[in-house]
């Protein structure tokens, strides 16, 4: 570890505008695969917030745009670096096939305790203990499904369960305009495939079945935005891979 200062907690998130009401909220110290894209959708009647990084330093503290309108807060999946603040906002959600992690994220259940340690970090945060690092309690008052709305009242963004990565992710869709939040199914960098729940038969299905959605630009979590031909060429590359593998890349009935 580098013997610079530690970082305070008024330094540890940055927020950048994107286009179409969407702001991205990141923890720039940490490296950048670990670096959970934290997604802010203003909405008419409310806003949405879709993952809460590491949980290190408050975001409700510390970061004015999510507490400025009601809010509902949405878990792509309940992996360590996506789910730390859940506990900050009162109204939350996540599929139902990981809501007993999400109500209790012990550190095997959470892979922090495989990747939650001092090499995540550029810069630490100020405080930090690997050994005492815990997510606390968050459970959801709504539980999602494939083809249920995030409703903001004048924009709906449509649940697609994501099996793969771990059990229970989710992205969102946004039809009118193409947006996609995709969380940890397909982002511009290697995709994991190989921790403890993960299941590549199910990866694959789901890839191919998100393969021609018509996605305008694609907010994932992790890594740089990007748009259609890329979202394509990402999903192509995997399949290819694990078609040399020699998985299975027949659709199930």
């Amino acid at each position: 570890m580098s013997m610079l200062p530690a970082i305070q907690a008024p330094d540890w998130y940055e927020t950048i505008r994107m286009a179409d009401g969407v702001t991205l909220i990141h923890e720039p110290w940490i490296k950048p695969f670990f670096r959970c894209n934290i997604w802010h959708v203003r909405g008419r009647d409310r806003d949405l917030l879709f993952d809460s990084g590491l949980g290190h330093f408050s975001l409700r503290r510390h970061v004015p745009l999510v507490t400025e309108r009601k809010l509902v807060c949405v878990a792509s999946h309940t992996h360590f670096d996506h789910i730390g603040c859940h506990h900050e906002f009162a109204d939350r959600c996540v599929h139902s096939a990981e809501a007993e992690i999400l109500a209790d994220p012990r550190n095997e259940w959470t892979v922090a305790d495989r990747y939650a340690n001092d090499e995540m970090f550029d810069r630490q945060p100020e405080g930090w203990d690997t050994a005492r690092y815990r997510i606390l309690p968050a459970p959801a008052g709504r539980l999602l499904a494939d083809g249920d709305v995030i409703d903001l009242g004048d924009r709906a963004f449509e649940v697609i369960h994501t099996p793969g990565h771990s059990p229970g992710g989710i992205a969102l869709y946004e039809k009118k305009t193409g947006i996609m939040l995709s969380g940890d199914i397909v982002y511009d960098g290697p995709l994991i495939d190989d921790v403890y729940h993960s299941v590549v038969d199910d990866y694959v299905e789901t890839l191919l079945a998100m393969r021609d959605l018509g996605v305008s630009v694609v907010h994932g979590g992790h890594f740089p935005s990007f748009g259609k031909v890329r979202y394509r060429q990402l999903i192509d590359e995997y399949l290819a891979q694990k078609r040399q593998a020699g998985c299975h890349l027949q659709r199930r009935p």
